[in-house]
């Protein structure tokens, strides 16, 4: 069994595994260890424990960061400052079309990477060389999309929270307008939509239940028999798995809630269900 440490970097929300050797070591410890980027800073967030279900081999962790090491990790963040204002500037000097997003110094020096945003694809070689004459280090310059840009620059989400690409999630997970549906939110792109313009990620969280409950539930608008006679469905509660049924009886109308088990409708999709429903996967494409 190998001795195990999972190591989070800077900006990333995603896990690492190391091996740890014979190193002792605590939750919130850095350490240095060896990527395909080269020797990088990280942070303990498990301690080292024995286990069997980790792909071998693992790259060992290089040491337990020392006072000078954690000097150097402080020396290149307080760069970074400097250097993003260089490089708006040799940006603004060129009239590129790129928005710069952040900046990052190798652990070694060795390296600056820029990340940045634009429309479409920008020819930066005589940049590169501009900030090559400044910093006379390596200099890399990597395009992200809009989801990329929110998990770096962060931000309160709608929700209240902050975005959980910057905070929670290791990894982004495909969005579909399927998954709004299946929950009975609003189309409207502007409500279901996050800082990034695209798809909350939010909305696959929970979707594995709301897809199966919503094969379950009655359409709206649908006719379905109750206890009380027949009615038109106006609204559903998935979690609740109970139907609201407009009923009118002996002249008079009136709203029931009924669980699903006491309704009966019709099985299957009708012609106009599958023509809704490619309608609204054309309306809202972002996926």
């Amino acid at each position: 069994m190998a001795n195990v440490v999972v190591i989070k970097f800077k900006g990333s929300c995603k896990p690492y595994y190391f091996s740890a050797g014979e190193l002792a070591l605590k939750r919130g410890q850095g350490v240095i260890v060896e990527t395909s980027r080269g020797m990088e800073y990280g942070v303990v967030v498990d301690p080292a424990k024995e286990t069997e279900n980790i792909v071998q081999p693992l790259k060992p962790v290089v040491r337990i960061a020392t006072e000078k090491d954690l000097e150097t990790v402080k020396r290149n963040e307080d760069r970074r400052g400097d250097a993003m204002k260089i490089c708006k500037e040799k940006i603004r000097a060129r009239g590129l079309g790129m928005k710069l997003i952040d900046c990052e110094f190798a652990f070694d020096g060795s390296k600056v990477i820029f990340y940045f945003s634009a429309e479409g694809r920008v020819d930066f070689r005589e940049l590169v060389k501009d900030l090559a004459s400044v910093f006379h280090i390596r200099i890399e310059l990597r395009q992200v999309g809009s989801r990329d840009e929110t998990r770096i620059l962060g931000g309160i989400a709608p929700c209240g929270r902050e975005c959980c690409c910057a905070g929670c999630m290791p990894e982004f997970q495909k969005v579909g307008i399927k998954m709004a549906k299946n929950q009975g939110l609003s189309l409207n792109p502007g409500k279901i939509s996050g800082l990034c313009g695209r798809l909350m990620c939010c909305l696959s969280y929970e979707n594995e239940y709301y897809a199966a409950a919503y094969k379950k539930m009655p359409k709206l608008g649908s006719t379905v028999g109750t206890p009380e006679g027949q009615g038109a469905v106006v609204s559903v509660n998935m979690l609740k798995m109970i139907v609201r049924v407009k009923i009118e009886k002996d002249g008079s109308l009136f709203y029931r809630d009924f669980p699903l088990s006491d309704l009966t409708m019709k099985k299957g999709k009708t012609e106009k269900d599958e023509e809704d429903e490619e309608k609204d996967e054309e309306k809202i494409g972002e996926e």
